[in-house]
């Protein structure tokens, strides 16, 4: 079966039109292309959806066997907008058997994803979609007005400068422009930094995640509130022991993280148990993800205990007498955090085969 794909790669789709990836079937194609193109007339993967429906009743017309889906990605372009494509892929090829691909592209963003489909199957060709437009019209204030009003161009050119204006017109009325700036410098780092690590987004789904345990009834929630709980724990275990020290500053806070660090390693073992019950429930099976996480957070737990016991060694505060654990620890986790990667290697690879192996006599 040959499979006919649209990418959709900053989820105009679920933004616009509240469709959530992936969509699969003609039917269910020609649906969602309505409704982007009612909610957004201008938006070209309208055209790209419906030349993808297009595409397939020309290849079903030769007598080929075929399907079409959309793939759909992130508004934050970038890592996770990749990654949910590259998962959804996999779902819709796991559902259809597909064995090859043809590409529906209305413009080089969504062609950087080709990689992604090439690493999987066999993909047969790209057809881009061109939008004949009437030129009385593409002035260039238009074009900037236009480009304006996408949220994903006003997020990166708009609210930074919006920021900046803001804060040094409020130091300025105070008179404190000095410390405007230094306000200002510390927004744009945060800002930078949630915008190159994708830190927003990853909120964002993780607040939509959560309402939608609640409507549910998901286990999820409970344990991601209980995890969210031991951290602040954490926090408080390890100001009491900064409080009630009164060594060096640096000794202080290697016991605050000391006190804490136990109570974080629990959190995230917890966040990871409530996935995957949630997963179990949802799909019937447990997930092997589950493995890889815990190898992963209980392996960082030992290389950060052991690299605290370094410091603490290097400052004279712990014995010598420490050093074989010190080294116990730092080996440990070392190995857990490989043996993590190496586990996640081999689930990847029996995942692939199962991928590949039904196409076969195809």
């Amino acid at each position: 079966m040959r499979l006919v794909v649209s990418i959709d790669r900053d989820d105009d789709l679920g933004r616009k039109a509240s469709v959530a990836g992936p969509v699969v079937g003609r039917a269910n194609v020609l649906e969602a292309a309505v409704k982007l193109g009612t909610a957004d007339p201008e938006d070209s993967d309208t055209n790209a959806l419906f030349a993808a429906v297009s595409l397939l009743d020309e290849l079903k017309e030769a007598g080929e066997e075929c399907e079409v889906a959309i793939l759909t990605g992130s508004g934050k372009v970038g890592v996770l907008s990749d990654r949910r494509v590259a998962d959804q892929f996999d779902d819709v090829l796991g559902r259809t058997g597909a064995h090859s691909a043809y590409l529906v592209s209305d413009g080089a963003e969504d062609e950087f994803l080709f990689p992604i489909l090439a690493s999987r199957v066999k993909v047969d060709g790209v057809r881009r979609v061109y939008v004949r437009q009437n030129a009385s019209i593409e002035s260039t204030y238009y074009t900037i007005v236009r480009a304006l009003k996408d949220p994903k161009l006003r997020a990166k050119t708009v609210l930074p400068i919006a920021l900046v204006l803001l804060i040094l017109g409020i130091a300025a009325a105070a008179s404190v422009v000095t410390w405007g700036i230094i306000g200002l410098a510390v927004v744009l780092g945060v800002y930078l930094i949630f915008w190159t690590f994708d830190i927003d987004e990853a909120i964002i789904d993780s607040v939509r995640s959560a309402s939608t345990d609640i409507r549910q009834g998901s286990v999820a929630f409970g344990f991601g509130l209980f995890a969210i709980a031991l951290v602040g724990v954490g926090f408080l275990s390890g100001y009491n022991s900064y409080a009630a020290s009164h060594a060096p500053p640096l000794d202080r806070v290697l016991l605050f993280l000391q006190a804490a660090l136990l109570w974080w390693l629990i959190g995230a073992v917890v966040w990871e148990c409530g996935r995957a019950i949630r997963r179990t429930l949802q799909r019937g099976r447990f997930p092997r993800s589950f493995a890889v996480a815990t190898t992963s957070i209980i392996g960082i737990g030992f290389v950060s205990f052991g690299i605290l016991l370094l410091v603490q060694y290097l400052q004279g505060v712990t014995p010598s007498t420490q050093l074989p654990l010190l080294v116990g620890l730092l080996v440990a986790g070392f190995g857990l955090v490989i043996g993590a990667g190496v586990l996640q290697q081999y689930f990847k690879s029996v995942a692939a085969r199962s991928v590949v192996e039904p196409a076969a006599p195809g």
